[in-house]
């Protein structure tokens, strides 16, 4: 009897591309993206900055260089990062906005995610004594405190403080449309308060590869000289862009899936006795509290059912398309038993 495939929830990047993706892929026009020649990355980059209301875009392999491009285009050396804690720009990206940038975090507390727009105003700095404040950065949604979603007018007052402090704005939006579909709301309405956004393709939308910073002309243009630097002019990088203009065109409307799943998994891992703070289940990210979490979690694989250990007594799973709800049955089984 065929083997059951396995359930994969460590994260949500770990889609593959889907046929109609793979048909995009080779049949793509493309060109040199570094002498901005590829047709189908202008169209994708043209296309998510239209969908997210910014008059361009740069493609680029991950999430990760876009904020840190971002960062660089805002910042000087010797500054500070306003941000929120538990932030992917300095959990997860390896101090790249000291080596690369030369600045530092400041952070802000962030129950569920999300910063108090006047703990945001008190950490701006000024004197001369310290690092000057050069940008403030929210993620949308928060991965580490579970897919939390900031509200619109949060980012509004938070938008107001820059402005007030004469601060640029940029939105680490890995998860932007997780944070729309949650809301409710279309997706400029989510980047509407910031001066750029990082927009990744290869998680919830299901693309296999890349992410894409948008903001204004003038910023934008100021990016390509960083991305140059970090090695990511990629070339003839149009079939990467065909398929991720079909996840932009199909992935959005089955996030609301994804996150019914995410609560459904969350409901069963609490009556199974687990510690899941079911307020932090906002999107597609469940977080469970356990002891020996990797010794868990490698039993669980044994069995077909793959999640990531974060820590000694934390685990993470995450719902994307590619689970469907006979598959999120067979992980509850094998989670709950």
């Amino acid at each position: 009897m065929p083997t059951a495939p396995r359930v994969d929830l460590r994260s949500d990047t770990v889609t593959t591309p889907t046929p109609e993706m793979r048909e995009a892929m080779a049949n793509a026009v493309v060109g040199d993206d570094v002498y901005g020649e590829d047709p189908t990355v202008n169209e994708l980059q043209q296309t998510l900055a239209c969908m997210t209301g910014f008059e361009a875009g740069l493609f680029m392999p991950s999430g990760s260089m876009t904020n840190q491009v971002a960062i660089a285009v805002h910042t000087r050396r010797g500054e500070e990062v306003i941000c929120a804690e538990g932030s992917h720009i300095y959990e997860w990206e390896l101090g790249m906005m000291a080596t690369f940038s030369g600045v530092v975090p400041r952070f802000v507390p962030a129950p569920l995610g999300v910063p108090d727009p006047e703990q945001v105003r008190l950490a701006v700095r000024r004197s001369i004594h310290q690092s000057p404040t050069g940008l403030i950065s929210l993620e949308n949604t928060h991965n580490k405190a579970g897919g939390t979603v900031i509200p619109l007018e949060v980012m509004a007052q938070i938008r107001k403080v820059a402005d007030d402090e004469g601060l640029p704005l940029h939105l680490d939006g890995a998860r932007a449309f997780n944070a729309a579909a949650a809301l409710d709301v279309p997706i400029t309405e989510v980047c509407r308060p910031f001066h750029t956004v990082s927009i990744c393709l290869s998680k919830g939308l299901g693309a296999p590869v890349g992410s894409v910073l948008v903001g204004s002309k003038q910023l934008i243009g100021q990016a390509h000289r960083y991305r140059k630097m970090m090695g990511g002019g990629m070339r003839q990088a149009g079939v990467l862009a065909a398929a991720a203009l079909i996840a932009l065109r199909d992935g959005p409307a089955r996030l609301q899936d994804d996150h019914r799943r995410a609560r459904h998994l969350a409901e069963a891992l609490v009556n199974a006795g687990y510690d899941v703070n079911m307020a932090s289940v906002q999107t597609n990210i469940v977080y469970a509290t356990l002891p020996d979490a990797q010794r868990k979690v490698d039993a669980w694989a044994e069995k077909g059912v793959l999640g990531s250990a974060l820590g000694p007594d934390a685990v993470r799973l995450v719902l994307h398309h590619q689970i469907d709800d006979e598959m999120l049955h067979r992980a509850i089984q094998v989670l709950t038993a």
